[in-house]
């Protein structure tokens, strides 16, 4: 049994981790990412053998932050990720190995995991470019890939808690988040989202696509590709 303390760890906020609302955000955001594993762990059928990459874990200890960690029947066979420090993980889950770097350009041999997860990154790491080169470089270092991401046309943005706004041209949102304050998800290298047609022309073509959407209150909230090798 590990010996690991949370009280005696400071509470860390990632920027990246939208408002909570008294706790309801966050039991939403819960909802949604526990079904896309149940969703994840359908396609993949992993083993206790096999190897798994999680992209973009992050300090934050909220209880829907790093919720793969959590949920995923085998931490131990996990390789985290971050751009934060979520060494802590190392303690939370024994034999879970974290490692600090940047997600587009991974310090792993092509193929070397079994499978690849990323949840709700895609979204911060900048332009159409960037998007596509992150996606490639997860599809470089794993057999098979699941992405997941918010859907731009669900009618509330996760991030910011507003109505319909992100369903404008992109300079329009931007321009509209800047003079409410919200100078840092209105910055393309913070939030660009993505419709699905846009997501799934971020893969490589010889890779075969499996769309599997996620519905919070009867609309599709949250897109998941898997991506196997032909």
């Amino acid at each position: 049994m590990s010996s690991f303390n949370h009280a005696s760890v400071p509470e860390q906020n990632s920027s990246y981790v939208q408002p909570n609302l008294l706790g309801l955000v966050s039991k939403l955001s819960l909802y949604a990412r526990k079904r896309m594993v149940r969703s994840l762990l359908d396609l993949a059928r992993p083993t206790p053998d096999t190897t798994v990459l999680d992209v973009g874990v992050t300090l934050d200890r909220r209880e829907d932050c790093n919720f793969f960690e959590k949920a995923y029947p085998y931490p131990d066979r996990i390789t985290a990720v971050g751009l934060e420090d979520a060494s802590f993980l190392e303690q939370e889950f024994p034999g879970l190995k974290f490692v600090q770097a940047n997600a587009l350009d991974l310090p792993f041999a092509d193929q070397s995991f079994d499978l690849v997860v990323s949840f709700a990154v895609i979204e911060h790491v900048g332009s159409r470019a960037q998007q596509r080169a992150f996606v490639q470089e997860l599809c470089r270092v794993g057999k098979q890939v699941y992405i997941a991401t918010p859907n731009r046309w669900y009618p509330v943005e996760f991030h910011t808690i507003l109505p319909l706004i992100h369903w404008l041209p992109a300079r329009w949102f931007r321009r509209i988040l800047r003079l409410l304050g919200h100078d840092f998800w209105a910055k393309e290298a913070n939030l660009n989202l993505l419709t699905l047609s846009e997501f799934k022309q971020l893969f490589p073509p010889d890779l075969t696509l499996y769309y599997r959407p996620t519905r919070l209150l009867g609309w599709v909230s949250n897109l998941s590709l898997f991506a196997v090798r032909r």
